[in-house]
C-alpha cells in the first residue's frame, strides 16, 4: 500500500528538493536553483510524499500583490503520468487563490500540460512582474522559448450572468 501524501514543504526537505529540481534541470526543461535558494524558499514548496520520499514538487512564488507563479514543478520519473502534477497545479491554485492572488501564471517549454488545467497561453508582456523579477537577468532573456501561461483566479461573470441586485425600499 503506497501512503501519498501532499504536503508543504520544509528546510529539512530542502536537499532532496534541490536534487529533484536538478534531475529534471538536466533533462532540459528548468533554470538552475542553488541549493540556497531552495532552501531559503522551502516554505513556498509543496511536495508529494510517498511513504517518506519526495517524488514531486512544486512552488508558489509571489511576483506581486497580485500574480504568483507556478515554478519548480517537478515529478520524478517513476511517478509520471499518474496524475501528481495537475494535483500540485490544483493545491497551488487553491493556496493562491486563498492568498488573494488575482492570476498564477507558469512559464514552460511544452504548454500542453498547462493548457489542459485551464491555463491560457499569453504574450510575455502580458505578464510584466515575471520579466522585471526574473527574466531581465536571465542570460536566456528573449530567447528561452518558454511559453507565458495564466489562469485567472476569480470569476469574471459574463453580461447578463450575473445575479441582479434587488434593492427594497420601505413604502409607507
Amino acid at each position: 500500500m503506497t501512503d501519498l501524501t501532499i504536503r508543504t514543504a520544509t528546510t529539512a526537505d530542502a536537499e532532496s528538493l534541490h536534487a529533484l529540481i536538478s534531475g529534471h534541470q538536466r533533462e532540459g526543461h528548468l533554470l538552475p536553483r542553488s541549493l540556497d535558494e531552495v532552501r531559503r524558499h522551502s516554505g513556498r514548496f509543496i511536495v508529494c510524499d510517498v511513504d517518506g520520499e519526495i517524488t514531486a514538487c512544486a512552488e508558489l512564488a509571489p511576483l506581486s500583490a497580485e500574480v504568483a507563479e507556478v515554478r519548480s514543478l517537478v515529478v520524478a520519473g517513476h511517478f509520471r503520468r499518474v496524475g501528481l502534477a495537475a494535483r500540485l497545479v490544483g493545491e497551488l491554485r487553491q493556496r493562491a487563490k486563498a492568498a488573494g492572488y488575482e492570476t498564477l501564471c507558469a512559464f514552460t517549454h511544452d504548454a500542453r500540460f498547462f493548457v489542459r488545467q485551464n491555463f491560457s497561453i499569453v504574450p510575455h508582456l502580458s505578464v510584466p512582474e515575471k520579466i522585471t523579477t526574473d527574466c531581465l537577468s536571465c542570460p536566456l532573456f528573449q530567447k528561452c522559448g518558454q511559453y507565458a501561461m495564466v489562469l485567472p483566479l476569480h470569476e469574471i461573470p459574463r453580461y447578463g450572468t450575473a445575479t441582479p441586485t434587488v434593492y427594497r425600499t420601505a413604502v409607507a
